[in-house]
């Protein structure tokens, strides 16, 4: 198949070079064309040009966030480039308020839209063992079904509507952060007490806590391994807000998002910018001064 990427950060270059050793015909574009030539030594086109990675028959899309969605899809003409019936899969974490507008926008063109957000590292995306949510027209997943299953080890259908899968990455990386908060609050009250990050957590994660998510930021936070980030602050910080703008617009009350926030803001303003979000464990162990005492 004929598939146009754009965004090869951690995520989408890995997502990337799946597609190509599954034998997709690749054409790829990034801010940083730097980004770009691990996968063009692998056979990918680099397009000098968003629209002119999105001539196949699919484009997929990793962006970091809504301000870069909005601009490299909707404000450069990107879409007016594509050929009617062209399906555009988005894989970014984006707002339900930008997912119906771009939900709109490809309708009113005859364009097809895909939100298909990942859940999963960059080490699980380069295994290609993410787990990929889809929502969009059947007849759209249908097509573009070989390509998330060659970028992951499941895809799970979310109903027609794009803000579906949207809303429900938003809410499971709402999960993660409250189990990372709940470990990192969690290990400074056992080190006050003497009993090290990495005892503990490693009783939580092999009985009560015997899950992926717990164990594997679990043993971030017990190794203190917070470079390179697999999922840096900002974009934790990012998500929460998420989280927090598509509650507001439903009303549904999330009290322990405003302390997400405060956290994640409170590691990014001590200048850990480019850490991993397991790092919140350092803001618990700072605001109980563990390291002034020597614990």
């Amino acid at each position: 198949m004929k598939v146009g990427f754009i965004g090869l950060g951690a995520m989408g270059g890995a997502m990337a070079g799946n597609l190509i050793a599954a034998g997709h015909a690749l054409t790829v574009w990034n801010r940083s064309s730097a980004s770009c030539e691990p996968l063009a030594l692998l056979g990918a086109r680099v397009a000098s040009t968003p629209d002119r990675a999105a001539q196949g028959e699919v484009l997929c899309s990793m962006l970091a966030n809504d301000e870069a969605v909005r601009k490299v899809i909707l404000d450069s003409g990107l879409l007016d480039a594509m050929e009617r019936g062209t399906v555009h899969v988005n894989h970014a974490t984006v707002s339900l308020a930008l997912t119906r507008q771009l939900a709109s926008e490809h309708d009113r063109r005859g364009l097809e839209y895909v939100a298909a957000p990942v859940f999963g590292r960059p080490d699980m995306a380069a295994a290609a063992k993410l787990n990929i949510l889809a929502a969009g027209k059947p007849s759209a997943i249908d097509k573009v079904l070989p390509l998330l299953q060659a970028m992951g080890s499941q895809v799970w259908p979310m109903g027609e509507a794009a803000e579906r899968a949207c809303v429900a990455k938003i809410a499971g990386n709402f999960m993660l952060a409250s189990a990372i908060e709940s470990m990192a609050e969690a290990t400074a009250l056992t080190r006050a007490y003497g009993v090290s990050a990495a005892d503990f957590l490693e009783v939580m994660t092999s009985t009560l806590f015997a899950s992926p998510a717990y164990q594997g930021y679990g043993k971030l936070i017990a190794e203190q391994r917070f470079k390179p980030a697999g999922f840096p602050l900002p974009l934790g910080f990012k998500d929460v807000g998420l989280a927090q703008s598509a509650a507001e617009a439903a009303r549904v009350p999330l009290p322990f998002a405003g302390v997400l926030r405060d956290s994640l803001l409170e590691a990014m303003a001590a200048g850990d910018e480019d850490l991993d979000w397991s790092a919140l464990s350092m803001v618990a162990a700072r605001r109980a001064h563990l390291d002034e005492r020597g614990q």
